[in-house]
């Protein structure tokens, strides 16, 4: 199977429809910043609705969602399913995936996303939340490598076997974010490539591509810029051993784009297709 080349899409953008979604076979809906809050509620407006509508004639639409906090101690985010509803009844969708991580605690928003630790609770409530969203959702569902910006506390387990064993006992697939695992490389000291030799890459149906920044020595999670040459080369190679990658995306922050802008984005795009070619 031929990897092919999608990239995401978190706000209405003109700009994209016209230069970046005819270069791409697979777009990456975020519901969360698709979405507007309206009182306690949020909902995705029925204008991007429409273009979603437009969007899903050109390219296979994926939705990979930020905000559904699936390791949460207390509880997940049930207003996510509102929106991943509201998608799934406008336009066909491919699969749908989310971040292995939390974002609230009793809660209360953590400012950003946090890893989970490494341990059988903390396993055994993901699965079982996962197997609750394949039951209620008929499509692949897939949990993606988190950075963590913590130091990494004691562990039952490595983070390879820790999404090989939750991959097993719960049904999802594995979405492999290759900047996300050089993040983690840097800041928590280890190698790549023994994280890669330990993760089972049959299982892995979907590889993120960003770039992003340093601070204090932290690499961070931050889609702001190109995908930086180390992180682009780990491409081939994990393509050569996961032959069951569907889709490469490269992931940047609407945020980014008055520095970054539409052609260096169009520019990566067709990088990475050269990579796959």
């Amino acid at each position: 199977m031929k990897a092919r080349i999608g990239t995401s899409y978190e706000a209405a953008d003109p700009a994209f429809v016209e230069r970046i979604l005819p270069l791409v076979d697979y777009v990456e809906l975020i519901p969360d910043t698709l979405a507007v809050r309206e009182g306690r509620r949020t909902r995705i407006p029925a204008r991007t609705l429409r273009q979603l509508e437009s969007m899903a004639e050109q390219a296979t639409l994926i939705v990979h969602g930020v905000g559904l906090s699936i390791g949460s101690a207390d509880d997940w985010n049930e207003d996510y399913f509102q929106l991943l509803d509201q998608i799934l009844e406008t336009v066909p969708v491919a699969w749908h995936s989310e971040h292995l991580a939390f974002t609230h605690v009793d809660g209360h928003f953590t400012g950003t996303m946090l890893a989970l630790p490494r341990t059988r609770e903390a396993l055994d409530l993901v699965a079982r939340r996962t197997r609750r969203i394949l039951a209620r959702y008929p499509l692949p569902f897939l949990l993606e490598n988190t950075v963590n910006l913590l130091p990494d506390p004691p562990a039952e387990m490595s983070e390879a076997a820790f999404l090989n064993r939750l991959a097993v006992e719960s049904g999802c697939g594995l979405l492999l974010d290759l900047y996300n695992l050089e993040c983690n490389a840097h800041n928590q000291g280890y190698a790549a490539a023994d994280f890669l030799a330990e993760l089972d890459l049959s299982r892995v149906r979907e590889l993120h591509l960003a770039g992003g920044t340093e601070h204090s020595g932290l690499m961070l999670d931050i889609h702001s810029r190109r995908t930086r040459d180390t992180t682009r080369q780990l491409l081939p190679e994990v393509l050569a051993r996961a032959p069951a990658v569907e889709a490469v995306i490269y992931e940047v922050m609407p945020e980014a784009l008055p520095v970054l802008g539409h052609p260096a984005w169009a520019d990566e795009i067709e990088q990475l297709e050269t990579l796959l070619a």
